[in-house]
């Protein structure tokens, strides 16, 4: 009976600890933020990431007083900052601006990932970077339809440039090639060791065409040193009237192909932060100056609730996992 008495006791003093931890963190929860807040972006400075990162930095900070800071933490495609935020405490202060390959690819791709898709809370989209298909500015393959042609005609002779294999930028044209009836092998992939890389060997013709985030292409399309064939945006883009989109040249699947930013926060994350976070990214979505800062690095402002952006990152992921599959991608 003692014994009983005394495991008993136990038990309660252990419930009425985690009693006071949970009412400890809601707490806290409701105190949110009183402190500054890290905004991990998992790739380079002056990358995608980074630009939405400070976009929203500058801009949510107004609605929480307190300062909303970026910090880079780059490696291993993204996989190191968003380790580092998974493993972070659940407490609001250590968030992740959530990339498509960081948070979609290298999950569906590689078994190595230290991470699930679904291993954070998704608080909300941020925004879309649209995909442009491109050729060299004086290239003799004026439209889509051209190239298309040429690929047809002569499959295998013409390369297009990617970051490497399992890239956005490779997994773009294979999406293009599947949904015009083409085989892999139509083109020759070239991979170079990033996205600038890839660039510069459209620009000097070393390569026939890129399919790559349209920010990191703006530069060269408004100065017409590369021509954009296709955009997987659903409607023309007002600042690139001339580039068909993929419906238009009925290759709709290429849709599903376009760069992303996401906030993401450790697994676990109190229910009132993310409501908190939910109310400011309503001001957020509204905010002139965040508007202002997405046209600047050519973002389409895409603020969803948690639960439709969990449906949009399982739908991305189903995705990736689909092509790996059928061109044997995944390790």
């Amino acid at each position: 009976m003692k014994l009983r008495a005394l495991i008993c006791k136990r038990m309660a003093g252990m419930a009425t600890l985690l009693l006071a931890a949970v009412f400890s963190q809601s707490v806290a929860a409701q105190d949110y933020p009183n402190k500054p807040i890290i905004l991990v972006a998992p790739y380079a400075a002056g990358g995608d990431s980074d630009a939405s990162g400070r976009n929203l930095a500058a801009v949510a900070a107004k609605y929480f007083s307190q300062p909303v800071v970026v910090q880079n933490i780059v490696g291993a495609s993204g996989i190191i900052g968003s380790q580092r935020v998974r493993t972070a405490a659940a407490d609001g202060y250590t968030l992740l601006i959530a990339r498509g390959g960081s948070q979609a690819i290298n999950p569906a791709l590689d078994s190595k990932t230290p991470y699930k898709w679904n291993d954070f809370t998704m608080i909300s989209l941020l925004d879309f970077n649209p995909v442009a298909c491109v050729v060299k500015g004086d290239s003799p393959y004026k439209t889509m339809k051209d190239l298309l042609a040429a690929l047809k005609a002569q499959p295998g002779k013409l390369n297009y440039a990617t970051a490497g294999p399992g890239t956005t930028q490779h997994l773009a044209t294979e999406i293009l090639l599947k949904s015009a009836g083409l085989p892999s092998n139509a083109a020759e992939q070239i991979g170079y060791k990033g996205g600038g890389e890839a660039t510069t060997a459209i620009l000097t013709g070393t390569v026939q065409f890129l399919c790559n985030n349209l920010p990191t292409l703006g530069g060269q399309l408004k100065a017409g040193t590369m021509r954009g064939l296709l955009t997987t945006t659903t409607e023309r883009l007002k600042e690139y009237p001339d580039i068909p989109t993929a419906r238009e040249l009925d290759l709709a699947p290429m849709e599903d192909v376009m760069g992303w930013s996401g906030l993401w926060g450790p697994p676990g994350l109190a229910a009132e932060v993310v409501n908190k976070w939910v109310e400011v990214l309503k001001r957020v979505a509204r905010d002139p100056d965040w508007i202002r800062g997405n046209a600047s690095f050519g973002g389409i402002p895409a603020i969803r609730t948690p639960a439709e952006t969990e449906k949009f990152a399982r739908e991305q992921f189903e995705l990736y996992e689909r092509l790996g599959t059928t061109l044997g991608l995944r390790k």
